[in-house]
């Protein structure tokens, strides 16, 4: 199944209408100090919701595939925690808290598979970009 996003502009400055196929409804926006409303989570923060949601439920899944006791996952993540990039090199900071009973090795391996979440598979690549515009 392919991956599909609308996403549309509103008579709210800024504030962006996002759908998918199967009829969910989400928000974009920008804060206050840069002109929009703050009604939403801004792009960058859209974008790093991605990856905490994908490296939860990716975690999650191994834990009830291998039978871990993974209680709660929280995952917090930051964009260039250390200010803009002068290199051009973004920094993603994601730290995962984890809760449960599991081994030393199981944890070890619960870090390596958080490492391959689809969404962080996808930030890590080589990502190209298509774009066509009509009027």
């Amino acid at each position: 199944m392919l991956d599909i996003v609308q996403a549309k502009s509103t008579q709210t400055p800024y504030r962006v209408t996002l759908t998918d196929p199967s009829g969910h409804v989400w928000y974009a926006d920008e804060p206050i100090e840069k002109g929009g409303q703050n009604t939403a989570p801004d792009p960058v923060q859209l974008l790093l919701s991605a990856l905490g949601a994908c490296t939860t439920i990716t975690l999650e899944m191994y834990a009830n595939h291998k039978g871990i006791k993974l209680e709660h996952v929280h995952v917090n993540l930051t964009m260039n925690p250390n200010g803009p990039p002068e290199t051009g090199q973004n920094n993603i900071e994601r730290k995962i808290i984890l809760k449960g009973e599991f081994t030393e090795d199981q944890h070890k391996r619960l870090l390596k598979v958080a490492e391959s979440c689809p969404v962080h598979k996808i930030l890590t690549s080589n990502i190209s970009i298509q774009t066509d515009m009509t009027f």
